[in-house]
């Protein structure tokens, strides 16, 4: 799967993909410059520089990678879209075994 999942600086963006990577939620993440987003939060218009994250995980490693992002996220929502990719079978098979479905960044907390 390629979820991709916006933040508000660097500093998320790294710390996130760091965990990530560490807890084998996820085998990559690319993190992209800053862009400007344009949306409606809350009855108001709003734009922000924000940085894109492109996370490489598996379908069975998707709700643990979901909910340690709500964890660590410091938007109430933020934004999480997954979809599901085809791609090189060396690649992809590289992201299925960096890949695990759980992770300890959940188990202090009882989620899994």
């Amino acid at each position: 799967m390629l979820v991709m999942c916006t933040v508000p600086n660097r500093d998320t963006a790294e710390i996130l993909a760091k965990a990530l990577v560490e807890s084998r939620l996820a085998a990559c993440v690319a993190i992209q410059p800053p862009g400007e987003s344009v949306y409606r939060w809350e009855g108001r218009l709003e734009k922000s520089t924000e940085l894109t994250l492109f996370i490489k995980t598996t379908r069975e490693g998707y709700p643990a990678l979901e909910a340690a992002i709500v964890r660590l996220h410091p938007y109430e929502v933020p934004e999480i879209l997954a979809f599901d990719a085809a791609g090189l079978p060396a690649y992809m098979k590289w992201v299925s075994d960096s890949v695990i479905a759980s992770s300890p960044l959940l188990s202090d907390s009882g989620e899994e």
